[in-house]
């Protein structure tokens, strides 16, 4: 039978998995996972990421094993170990899941691309979710993702011919790569069965609420689905959580309305999350130089980042609370809910300056479910440098005060301040030094004070960036972009410019984009490698 290789990146699962059934259609078949060192040494990536996937991966390797052809691990460079399975075996055809990924695996999918050409080897490339590529606008987009997440969910293989002489080997640890040591007391545990159970109990239990605990990182830890790391790396397919959640929805349906009373609205909230998920993505498969530069040209070159102020950021330093114990919460977890990522983005981008590739990076290594197309049109959506949303300077401190209103949060997360009197909490600076000897918490001794004037800052920040956008041909730039990427959906004006002398407030749909929980060179205007 004609060798197939199914090439696993980020589809770490046998469920719903297209290009499994397919190449289990035409012959045996080889699944292969390449563990690339150089990918791993990407400012983007880190060991608590290593650790997820590597979870993942050990349940893949013993699914496979039980339909009788084990996951085939290799470490190296993609073509070199394709091209030495070629020459030993045969490959007739390679299959993998299209790939969203940064600009290196943009690089390497090219390399890959190129290699099968000269072997005369087809590759196919099947699209895993709802993003679609080579589309040229958003003309018919969410049409199509409906469709896409109403198809059939396909079924495992039940078994797989054993490849004889073929040794899976072990599964490299985080040092092996290189890694440096991330650790991550509470981070989430990778796997199949881990994502199902998660959306077993979201659906049924946790989420009956979610529309009004996604917000606030009190409750949005328990309260939010935390599907998005098993989204992001394949354990779980889009289309069966969003067919799960449907299916949860419609049986509601049935139910008196006391027993189901909540669920409905709940649900609705999370199905726009899905959607919103794929659109984020959709900019960077469209445009995969968003991970680098500005959407908007007017925009390039606006910051300089001080290393200092950086620091204090990335470290939970900054003498602002509420930031400090947000960023702390995800250094420990590996999460924390979008909201919260909003704001963190917005005081490093607003009020620090702080250029968005360097606060990017940073939290892209914190977060366990880094997905590089919502994450890079997120720092640049929060960072005012795409010219058609809305610029929002989230308040940290108005931000704790309706979210944590008690200090809860800050008191989990900020020991510093477990003393200090609930009044003082969000802003302790303002304690004088005899409520700050008396509560042990003497500011710029035992907690920093502010970096920044938090009101001077955004200020000065908003001055800027609405002075960009009186600039002449600002407004031409944006309705061009806006064609391209915005959502046809939403109802968004083209280029986010005032209307009546005043900011041009988004639809509500567009408000959405701020509460998801799942977080342009020619050469690069299609993300097509083959």
């Amino acid at each position: 039978m004609a060798l197939q290789v199914v090439w696993f990146k980020r589809d770490l699962r046998l469920a719903d998995h297209r290009p499994l059934v397919e190449a289990a259609r035409r012959g045996a078949v080889l699944p292969l996972y390449v563990v690339e060192p150089e990918l791993w040494r990407q400012p983007d990536s880190s060991g608590r990421q290593w650790s997820f996937c590597r979870e993942a991966l050990a349940e893949l390797q013993q699914a496979l094993a039980e339909r009788g052809q084990p996951l085939v691990v290799r470490v190296g460079e993609v073509v070199t170990v394709l091209e030495a399975a070629h020459r030993r075996l045969g490959i007739a055809g390679l299959w993998s899941h299209q790939e969203t990924g940064n600009l290196w695996t943009y690089a390497r999918d090219r390399r890959v691309a190129a290699w099968a050409r000269e072997r005369g080897i087809p590759w196919q490339e099947l699209a895993s979710f709802g993003v679609t590529r080579a589309r040229r606008d958003r003309r018919g987009w969410a049409r199509d993702w409906e469709r896409r997440m109403a198809e059939p969910l396909l079924e495992a293989p039940v078994a797989l011919p054993p490849l004889a002489g073929i040794a899976p080997r072990d599964l490299p640890t985080a040092a092996d790569l290189g890694l440096a040591a991330d650790p991550c007391p509470a981070r989430q545990r990778g796997g199949r069965r881990t994502g199902l159970e998660l959306l077993e109990s979201f659906l049924h239990q946790r989420g009956r609420s979610y529309h009004r605990r996604l917000s606030s990182p009190l409750t949005a830890f328990e309260g939010c689905s935390r599907l998005s790391p098993h989204l992001a790396w394949g354990t779980l397919s889009m289309g069966e959580v969003a067919q799960a959640a449907r299916a949860r929805r419609a049986a509601l349906a049935t139910l008196p309305v006391e027993v189901a009373a909540g669920w409905p609205r709940a649900l609705d909230a999370f199905l726009s999350r899905l959607h919103w998920h794929c659109h984020f993505i959709q900019k960077l498969e469209s445009e995969p130089s968003i991970e680098i530069l500005e959407l908007h040209p007017a925009t390039r070159n606006l910051r300089v980042t001080d290393p200092e102020r950086l620091a204090a950021w990335s470290e939970g330093r900054t003498g602002v609370p509420f930031v400090d114990a947000c960023m702390r919460a995800l250094r420990a977890s590996g999460w924390i809910n979008f909201r919260m990522r909003a704001m963190l983005l917005s005081f490093a981008s607003h009020h620090l300056w702080v250029d968005w590739r360097d606060s990017g990076l940073h939290l892209a290594r914190q977060f366990v479910d880094y997905e590089p197309g919502i994450h890079w049109s997120q720092c640049q959506m929060q960072s005012g440098t795409t010219g058609i949303n809305t610029i929002r300077i989230y308040n940290p401190i108005k931000q704790g005060l309706d979210h944590d209103p008690e200090g809860v949060f800050l008191g989990r997360w900020l020991p510093e301040l477990a003393g200090v009197p609930a009044i003082w909490r969000h802003e302790p600076w303002r304690m004088d030094p005899a409520t700050q000897v008396a509560s042990g918490c003497r500011i710029g001794l035992d907690y920093p004070a502010p970096i920044v004037e938090v009101a001077a800052a955004a200020r000065q920040a908003r001055e800027r960036l609405w002075g960009l956008r009186s600039q002449s041909g600002f407004r031409a730039a944006a309705d061009a972009i806006q064609e391209r990427h915005g959502s046809r959906r939403s109802g968004l004006p083209p280029s986010g410019r005032r209307s009546g002398g005043g900011r041009r407030r988004s639809s509500r749909l567009a408000e959405g984009q701020l509460c998801l929980d799942l977080g342009l060179a020619p050469e690069s205007a299609s993300r097509s490698v083959t």
